[in-house]
């Protein structure tokens, strides 16, 4: 096992390529797939989710300015355990949620039965969907779009504007640099006896690397316990409007309204995130 160790380290400690995968799928594991839930509802912090009263404030902003309508069909991408679909729901949105945790669907499902909403909720990759003029919103929050690379941002991007209705609007947000900017690289490590990756003790190998060519930024982990050695990579490429505004123009869209997070805060030039809608150009 040592031996297994120090290979894998002496292999994964340099900088990797970019967008280099990691272990896939890691959210089917039942383990991390169930501290991912615990962490999305834990309200005390914002590692996997914004806090309640930020996620119930985006809402009245959403439906306050019109964006979203009662009886909208709106698709929700990367629902996890439907916080926002929930709410919107409760506000007569026709909502459908979409994620590849099947543990934080069935969360999600759980909750919609005891609250007798009607979501449709779907254990799918976003990826993968092939409807065509379905919605009058789709919806992705807290920078997942920043997670992709150039090419599965694009195909994504084709998804979404052929599933919105000719009038449909994206709303998103993004991380920006600024954000980026307050963290530092390096690299730490820990045991624990049981933590968020496993169940039973384990290594916990940190390391963060910057690449600001690219605007991109990895947090990497190790994991290392009795069993084997599984490398976790999460990359964010950030964006400012002057970055995301070409993007968006090459791939048929336009931009409709720009803030500093999605509960409408009035847009600054250094703020830590972008809240964005756009309109497909249906061409």
């Amino acid at each position: 096992m040592i031996d297994q160790l120090l290979t894998q380290l002496h292999i994964w400690q340099n900088k990797p390529v970019l967008f280099a995968p990691g272990e896939p799928r890691f959210w089917d594991d039942p383990h991390i797939s169930q501290s991912m839930l615990e962490s999305h509802l834990d309200d005390r912090h914002e590692a996997a989710s914004r806090q309640s009263q930020v996620i119930e404030k985006t809402v009245q902003h959403w439906l306050g300015s019109g964006l979203v309508k009662p009886g909208d069909r709106l698709l929700d991408l990367g629902c996890g355990p439907g916080l926002y679909a929930q709410q919107l729901s409760l506000a007569g949105v026709n909502v459908t949620g979409v994620d590849i945790s099947e543990n934080s669907l069935r969360y999600a499902i759980k909750r919609a039965k005891a609250q007798d909403l009607d979501i449709d909720y779907r254990l799918i990759n976003f990826l993968d969907l092939d409807e065509k003029e379905s919605y009058d919103v789709i919806i992705q929050v807290y920078g997942e779009l920043n997670t992709f690379s150039d090419p599965v941002r694009d195909k994504l991007m084709s998804v979404i504007g052929r599933a919105l209705k000719p009038g449909g609007r994206f709303i998103f947000d993004l991380s920006t640099r600024h954000l980026r900017s307050k963290q530092k690289t390096g690299s730490s490590w820990f045991v624990e006896d049981t933590g968020f990756w496993r169940p039973h003790r384990h290594l916990v190998l940190e390391q963060n690397f910057d690449y600001p060519q690219h605007d991109v930024w990895l947090d990497q982990y190790i994991v290392a316990d009795h069993e084997d050695v599984k490398i976790y990579r999460n990359w964010f490429h950030d964006y400012q409007l002057d970055t995301i505004q070409p993007v968006l123009s090459h791939l048929g869209y336009t931009i409709q309204h720009v803030w500093d997070d999605l509960a409408g805060s009035d847009y600054t030039e250094d703020g830590d995130w972008l809240g964005l809608v756009v309109t497909n150009d249906k061409r």
